[in-house]
This record gives structure tokens, sequence and C-alpha cells, in this order.
């Protein structure tokens, strides 16, 4: 145990020491403060929830934490919330972005994540582009719905988006176990990959197929953790106690078991 420990604590030094060294870095956050730095992090606090999710987005320490060097986002169990738009939620949650203080175009994004598995919860890194979506680009570097053993990548744009044909599930890991989720954003591919293997390759051709290139522009960074909705429906097919999210999962969030951990976040040129 104590060898597995120090193991995990030089592998997170080096990427520390790598970050501050490497002149290609772009952006590096540690977590490893007493507070979110909002010199880097915008806190979204939303009146409202697309794809049909069950959560408010809240600036609150019951949900977006930092503890023991690790960002945590936790949702709760809040019945009765009235949002800014007098929208009722029964969730509260998370989600960061860096919109304004970090964007970039080209290069690699990648974060160490571990997540609690559950149907219906929605856990994502990602990228967004500024301006009208889909129309803007949105890089779906890991979307995980609840299942222990795949994440997804996606891209949307005009003419691949909601449903996107660019997608891929990528299979045979474990996600409440540590992994670094990646991609390789380039002027012609965009390449994912999980613990430094390939699990994606994206390719312009294959974009334009289907619409216009959307990966041109730049890119800020997004850490969230939705509930229910449009995407977790279609795979769990739960409509009670709530859209895509069922008792066993809410019984989870009541007692405090679901999370997003997130080690760091590094991007480089």
């Amino acid at each position: 145990m104590k060898f597995i420990y120090l193991a995990a604590l030089a592998c997170c030094i080096s990427i520390a020491a790598i970050a501050q060294q490497k002149p290609d870095t772009l952006f590096y956050e540690s977590f490893n403060g007493n507070a979110l730095d909002k010199a880097k992090w915008n806190v979204e606090v939303t009146g409202y929830t697309v794809n049909k999710e069950q959560q408010a987005y809240v600036d609150s320490a019951s949900v977006l934490f930092l503890k023991a060097g690790y960002l945590n986002i936790k949702p709760v169990y809040h019945p009765g919330y009235i949002s800014t738009l007098q929208k009722p939620y029964d969730f509260l949650s998370g989600r960061i972005n860096t919109r304004g203080k970090f964007e970039f175009t080209y290069g690699t994004a990648s974060a160490r994540i571990k997540m609690s598995a559950g149907a219906g919860l929605w856990p994502a890194f990602w990228a967004l582009g500024e301006g009208k979506w889909p129309d803007c680009g949105e890089i779906d570097i890991m979307e995980n719905i609840g299942d222990s053993s795949w994440i997804s990548h996606a891209l949307h744009g005009p003419g691949y988006f909601g449903n996107t044909p660019i997608v891929h599930r990528a299979h045979h890991i474990d996600i409440t176990q540590w992994h670094v989720y990646a991609v390789k954003w380039t002027t012609n591919s965009l390449i994912f990959s999980i613990d430094g293997v390939d699990t994606y390759t994206v390719t312009r051709p294959m974009i334009v197929h289907y619409g216009r290139w959307a990966f041109d522009n730049r890119k800020f960074i997004i850490l969230n953790f939705a509930l229910g909705g449009g995407y977790p429906f279609g795979i769990n097919k739960t409509t009670e106690p709530y859209y895509g999210l069922p008792q066993s999962t809410v019984d989870k969030i009541k007692q405090g078991n679901a999370q997003m951990l997130v080690d760091w976040v590094l991007v480089t040129k």
C-alpha cells in the first residue's frame, strides 16, 4: 500500500514538474490551493438547463470544492430549489469553465480524472468555442453517463450535432479509477486518448462529409457534472423518478456517493 501511495505521489509530482518546466505549456491547474482559482476559472450559475438535465448549477462549496489536492464536483439532492429564472430543481451540481480567462486554438488538452459509476450520472471534460452552438464547435474529450466500463469522445458542429455521427465509445476501462483523458487537436485532425493510448481519430475529411469544420477557432475548457437528461436517457430509458436518472442513482446522490475528482488539467502546444 505504501508503495502504491508513493508511486501515485511521484506521478503527480512529475506532472507538476513537467507542466512548470515545459516551454510549450499553455495552461496548468493543479487544484492544490485552498479554493478554486477564479483568476483561471468561472463558476457557472444557471437558471435553466438543456438536454432535459435535472440539475441546477450553483456556486457553492456544497457541490464544488478543493480537497487534498483535487477538484471535487459532488452533486447533492436539494428538493424545491428555485433557480434565478424561477425554474424548480431537486438537484444541485457544479460546472466551471475558462471562458475569457484561457482559450486556445490547437494543442493537447488533458486531465486526470476519476468518477463514480451510476446510471444517469453525466460528468464531462470538454472544450467549446465562442458563439452560436453548434457552429462554434464542441470537443467532448470525455463524457460518461454512469456505466463504469466506458466513456465517449465526440465532436459537434454544423451538420453533426446532438446525436452526432462523430462519436466513439472507448471500452475496457474502469472510470472509478484514475485515468488521463486527452485530445491532441491540430489543423486537420483530433486524436483522443486515454492514459497515452490513442482511442479515436477524427480527420478533417471525416467532418466535412457532414458539415463545416468547426475547429479552427479558440476554445475554452469546461468541467461539469450533469444529472439525467437526453444522453443518459438514450441509454438507460429511465423516466422515473427523474428523466434519465433512476432511483438507485438518486439514492447514491443522497448518500453522498456521487462525485467527479479532477487531479489536474494541462494544455500544451
